[in-house]
């Protein structure tokens, strides 16, 4: 698993609607303002995380979008699987996205390694929900800076 941009801005956008009292709906100038994610990139994250059921959206005058479910409800395995699909590093191992290997069954590698990470990073996401992002986002934490510490490909 490696984090990107998206995530990123989801965990800003999802800390900053968990702040909001249950039931308003917050406009997308709204949360690009208190954010600082351009809107259009914004919009795009938003419509990821309406589609998986993470966020509520609602179009119309008084609409915009709110969490579909109280903070604390929402953990981080939930999101990032909405963001990038499987956590699993390998489709081999993945619970949700498996594809079987003809070398599933001999491979020790797989046991002793990759379902051990796939297993230990599933824990630590669902440790931590939108509410814990939300205490971030009250206490003046920007997820800024994990923008210029994201792992790029060599090139």
């Amino acid at each position: 698993m490696r984090l990107s941009t998206t995530d990123i801005y989801a965990f800003q956008a999802l800390g900053f609607l968990g702040t909001q009292p249950p039931g308003r709906w917050v406009g997308s100038d709204e949360i690009s303002d208190a954010t600082g994610i351009a809107r259009p990139y914004l919009m795009r994250v938003l419509a990821q995380l309406s589609s998986k059921g993470i966020v509520s959206s609602k179009k119309g005058t008084g609409g915009g979008y709110a969490l579909a479910a109280e903070a604390h409800r929402i953990n981080l395995r939930d999101v990032m699987r909405a963001i990038d699909g499987p956590v699993a590093p390998l489709s081999c191992i993945s619970l949700n996205w498996h594809v079987p290997c003809t070398e599933e069954n001999r491979c020790h590698a797989r046991v002793a390694v990759w379902q051990r990470v796939r297993d230990a990073l599933l824990v630590a996401l669902s440790e931590v929900s939108i509410a814990d992002l939300a205490a971030d986002f009250e206490q003046g934490v920007t997820y800024e800076p994990c923008l210029a510490h994201l792992l790029k490909p060599n090139t």
